[in-house]
């Protein structure tokens, strides 16, 4: 708190400052408008981005005379003179390569040329945007160097850059006008669901690699910026339609359509706002993998089949050791696992996607210099679905964020909310395992298919065969008499009953009202202490978790948790302005871990007067906190509990478990302790289990040797050493950005699987194997599995490479393409038991074309990518996905004389449908029309 009052008061002191006003517009030799061209002061990083006619408004403490100097990609830089206040400019820019000249923000918290980074980072324009083949912006951000896309829906694609995530990609960060709009429950980003509108944006900036230095622990791996355009400098009304059809195997040919309009207007130059509204409707992508989730090549017709895409088989019990029938079946029936039969996710779920978004803000210039405040609300609501150790069934899922910042040209000061509510969302595992048990419990089943095996098994039931196979499928037959069929009202009936309840055992419906209370401050010196820029800034966050007891532990109210975060950086240029030095250091505190220091430092040298080859280099010492999700998550999944490790976490999660026959019966209660503390590894009860089931019932005592204590520890933050180095410059009209990565990891969060048995005490080799014995209990399946999440010991290095190269080859063509090459090293063998989920293919490709004035208006782009097979990780489901090449093309006619572009797309024009995530449906092709009206 000092530190902000400290912030206040310098800021307030410079709100008396001169102010010069600047406004104008930015074509091309035709007499065409550039959208998205950079404008700045000559000397200084003040500067601003023309909006989608060409036009820009610039606020400067500058007085008069002083220059402008304005640039575009494809176009050479023109200097113009301002001589007086209020002047309007009108600067025509001749064909060039100049993409060094634009203006980012995000890399040092301020105003910078590109190629002045000091670290990776790429951008989008409006210009982007006008020529993307994508059916959004948002889509059209998987082009860019560095970024894998995570896709679990239509509507939910989660942005990855170099590795180590899944869907949840809790190591991202994505800022919308300064907002985190990650979700408060479980720290990730639900992709555009509560972004920006394309017609509103004025600028993305992705900034790959750790940058914990600047903006905290969670910007572990990457951050984007997406930036909203003011109303000041872009006003009317703008709108779109965009219609069209998705088509895929197992969907079929559906409609799709997505509208949106934008309102804004400056009532005068103290008082301006806008407000944007955006609808998207489709049918999302349909999940259809039956592959098992646990044996490569097992059909559905196994009786202990577990389908990827099939819920409800999860529930699963051994015929020999949970046989209800006394000894004499006991002997008779094998020692194998059964489940139950369980429906396909197209079961139960519309698979409809939904997604509206409403933003409105005012501002405020209270004075006649670059003051201004600012309150912005935020609402999304939408239908999707995510994957997590599940997949969720994201239905009415509500979210919404509120803003007030004090901003000026040296710094900003803002608080903002975020709250979420889950609406109708549901867990498609717990809903078919309720469904299932509406209509005969889980008891009931086994028990008719025990006794029905056992009859076909002695030759018992006329017309039906003894063989293993021929038994287990009458068995089934008779065990699912009575099974709800999907499209009967009976099943419908017990659908709707079973997601409207939040109680695990009897349906699946997720709570969550879970709040993030966040404020952070800056402040930039340069205008009061020359010899170097000093930045100095910090942030506060509280979070409320509340989910009613069904994700964490917070049946009996909700969870709060804070942490906070003081940073600084100082930039000095020496050499005539040819080297920058920069270094920056950041505290963070979070409530349940000590204080972590996030230093880098890093250089930018050009190596010409002109400044066309620029080398950089970084280095950083970056760390990450265990999110909310590590610590206080005790979500009962089916077939394992995840529990996080906050200690009284542990305490406050509890369930009681029956104990079977074999062992006595009664019931048994345990606590997250017994996770941490009292379980085996997954591994060694996998060898145990198979010793003893192939070896006669004396053979328990051997069995035992192959058990081993998990010792997982309790979670705590992760740590990365960052080196970076890069080139960016032109050569012979080529515009070339090249840069190299090295990471290493210690700490490494990820998760255990672990065994906890009913009773017993959990030891490598136990030698006591009687009853009341751990070994006793595994051998009549009286355990639990546990997620744990927990740090590896082991040390992981990822490396990668990155190339782009953008020309314009021939008249208006430009033409741009990049690789990347990106791999990891973990030393399996030193914990079996951790998964890493790298995620992330060996090798990509992408390559564009294009041109915004083939013939006449007429433009064309044409987007291509490709990347090779990949291992995937993670809770819910392991395996590889496949190598995909992907084809995106669009045309956009301008007509002038109704202000408005036709855009005409299709994606995946070669039809081989691909996947990103595994679990998720394959995505097809979309094809659409678009019409957006500009004022």
């Amino acid at each position: 708190m000092k530190i902000y009052l400290c912030i206040l008061s310098l800021f307030i002191c410079s709100i008396t400052f001169a102010q010069t006003t600047v406004s104008g517009s930015v074509k091309d030799s035709k007499n065409e408008p550039i959208p998205g061209a950079n404008i700045k002061v000559e000397g200084e990083s003040t500067g601003t981005i023309s909006d989608g006619d060409g036009k820009f408004t610039l606020s400067t403490s500058k007085k008069p005379p002083f220059t402008l100097e304005i640039s575009s990609i494809g176009f050479g830089t023109q200097k113009v003179s301002v001589t007086s206040n209020n002047q309007n400019v009108t600067a025509v820019l001749a064909d060039e390569e100049t993409q060094l000249d634009e203006i980012v923000v995000s890399a040092s918290r301020a105003p910078e040329k590109i190629k002045e980074s000091p670290v990776t980072i790429e951008r989008m324009t409006i210009k982007d945007i006008k020529k993307s083949a994508s059916p959004t912006f948002y889509d059209g951000l998987e082009n860019l160097k560095e970024v894998q896309m995570n896709t679990s829906s239509m509507s939910f694609k989660s942005i990855n850059t170099r590795g180590f995530a899944t869907v949840a990609n809790t190591r991202f960060l994505q800022l919308v006008d300064g907002m985190d709009n990650s979700s408060p429950l479980l720290n990730f980003v639900l992709g555009n669901l509560i972004g920006i509108s394309e017609i509103d944006v004025q600028s993305v900036e992705l900034l790959p690699g750790a940058s914990s230095a600047l903006y905290g622990a969670n910007a572990f791996n990457g951050i984007l910026f997406m930036n909203s355009q003011s109303p000041f400098t872009s006003q009317g009304i703008t709108a779109y339609a965009k219609y069209g059809m998705t088509s895929q195997n197992a969907a079929g040919n559906n409609l799709y359509y997505d509208y949106g309009v934008r309102v804004a207007h400056a009532f005068s130059k103290h008082f301006a706002a806008k407000a944007n509204f955006t609808f998207m409707n489709g049918t999302d992508w349909f999940a259809t993998n039956y592959d098992d989730i646990s044996v490569e090549g097992r059909d559905r017709s196994h009786h202990s089949y577990n389908g990827i895409n099939v819920y409800g088989d999860e529930a699963k019990l051994n015929l020999k050791n949970r046989n209800p029938f006394g000894s004499t079946a006991y002997n008779l029936l094998p020692n194998e696992d059964i489940t139950r039969t369980g429906y396909n996710e197209t079961d139960l779920t519309q698979s409809k996607v939904q997604n509206s978004k409403i933003d409105f803000s005012l501002h405020f210039k209270p004075w006649d210099n670059d003051i201004e405040i600012i309150w912005q609300s935020k609402f999304g609501f939408g239908n999707s679905i995510y994957q997590g150790a599940s997949r969720y069934n994201l239905n009415g899922f509500f979210m919404q964020q509120h803003k007030l910042e004090l901003k000026g040209k040296n710094f900003f000061l803002r608080g903002y909310t975020t709250t979420e509510d889950g609406g109708k969302s549901y867990d498609m595992t717990f809903t078919a395992l309720n469904i299932n048990r509406k209509w005969k419990s889980d008891q009931q089943w086994f028990s008719e298919y025990g006794g029905a095996f056992g009859a076909a098994t002695l030759g018992l039931v006329p017309n039906v065969g003894t063989t293993p196979a021929e038994a287990h499928a009458y068995a089934r037959s008779v065990a699912d008499t009575g099974r709800l069929i999907p499209g009967t009202p009976e099943f419908k009936k017990a659908f709707n009953e079973v997601i409207a309840n939040p109680d695990v055992l009897q349906g699946s419906k997720l709570v969550d009202n879970s709040t993030i209370y966040h404020s952070d401050a800056n402040y930039n010196f340069r205008d009061l202490f020359k010899p170097a820029e000093i930045q100095i800034g910090g942030s506060y966050r509280a979070y409320r978790l509340d989910s009613g007891g069904r994700i964490y532990t917070d049946a009996s109210g909700p969870i709060n948790y804070d942490e906070y975060g003081v940073y600084t950086q100082v930039q000095k240029k020496l050499l005539n302005d040819k080297l920058k030095l920069t270094g920056s250091v950041r505290y963070d505190k979070a409530q349940n871990f000590e204080g972590n220091f996030s230093p880098r430092v890093s250089f930018v040298y050009s190596a010409d007067e002109q400044k066309n080859h620029n080398f950089r280099g970084s280095f950083q010492t970056g760390f990450r906190n265990p999110v909310t999700q590590d610590q206080y998550i005790g979500f009962n999944i089916g077939n394992r509990v995840l529990i996080g490790s906050a200690p009284d976490n542990l305490t406050r999660f509890t369930e009681t478990l029956p104990i079977s026959p074999q062992s006595g019966g009664g019931f048994a209660t345990l606590t997250g302790e017994a996770a941490y503390f009292n379980s085996f590894t997954i591994e060694s009860f996998n060898a145990f289990d198979s010793a003893y089931r192939s070896g006669p019932p004396s053979g328990l005592a051997n069995a035992a040797t192959l058990l081993v204590k998990a010792m997982p520890n309790l979670v705590k933050p992760e740590t990365v050493k960052a080196f970076d180095l890069g080139y960016r410059g032109n050569i012979k009209g080529f515009s070339i950005d090249v840069n190299g990565y090295y990471n290493i990891y210690n700490d490494f969060i990820g998760n255990n699987l672990v065994i906890a048995p009913y009773f017993g005490t959990a030891e490598t080799s136990p030698s006591n194997v009687a009853a009341g014995s751990a070994a006793q209990a595994l051998s009549n399946r009286d355990f639990r599995e546990y997620q744990v999440y927990t740090n590896t010991k082991s040390e992981i290095t990822s490396v990668g490479f990155g190339l782009g190269v953008s020309k314009k080859v021939y008249k208006d063509f430009e033409l741009s393409a990049n690789y990347n090459f990106a791999d990891f090293d973990f030393d399996q063998a030193s914990d079996p038991g951790f998964e890493a989920s790298f995620n992330t293919p060996k090798h990509r490709v992408k390559g564009t074309i294009s041109n915004d004035k083939l013939i006449g208006n007429l433009g064309l782009s044409l987007s291509a990518r490709w990347n090779t097979e990949y291992e995937w990780e993670s809770s819910f489901a392991d395996g590889i996905i496949e190598e995909a090449t992907v084809i995106d093309v669009q045309a956009n006619y301008s007509l002038k004389s109704l202000k408005s572009i036709i855009k005409v797309g299709a994606t995946n024009i070669g039809g081989r449908e691909y996947g990103q995530v595994l679990g998720a449906g394959l995505i097809g092709q979309q094809y659409f029309v678009s019409w957006t009206v500009t004022p």
